[in-house]
């Protein structure tokens, strides 16, 4: 598990160089400042992305959450859907627009709509 990474992961990738070379949009990357640490952010519009895993994340949680080893991983995991969730709201109370991706969105032939989808999500 130490190996899988937090950041700049093939998804996330995928997302930063399509908004570059395809959409030309100024973002940031990671940011810090920004309540939850979006993955992609553009501060100006108050618009944020994040990109996440299926399994941390908690994506059919409670259709796999049975079959997890032990109950370590699904406490993990609940915390992490809890702590979404308290962002999405914190980053709405402030005025910000927030789009949630799922890494399974991105994989295969069918990522084109979902770029689409951030790309438009970004320039409204």
């Amino acid at each position: 598990m130490s190996l899988i990474r937090s950041k700049n992961t093939l998804p996330e990738k995928i997302v930063f160089l399509y908004l570059k070379k395809k959409k030309k949009i100024s973002f940031q990357r990671h940011c810090k400042k920004i309540i939850g640490k979006p993955d992609v952010a553009v501060p100006t519009l108050k618009r944020a992305v994040f990109i996440d895993g299926g399994f941390w994340h908690g994506w059919h949680f409670s259709h796999w959450g049975k079959r997890l080893p032990n109950e370590f991983w699904r406490e993990k995991i609940k915390i992490n859907m809890r702590r979404d969730k308290r962002s999405f709201a914190k980053l709405r109370r402030n005025g910000w627009k927030a789009l949630r991706i799922w890494d399974h969105q991105l994989k295969g032939k069918n990522q084109m709509p979902t770029l689409e989808k951030i790309g438009e999500f970004l320039t409204k």
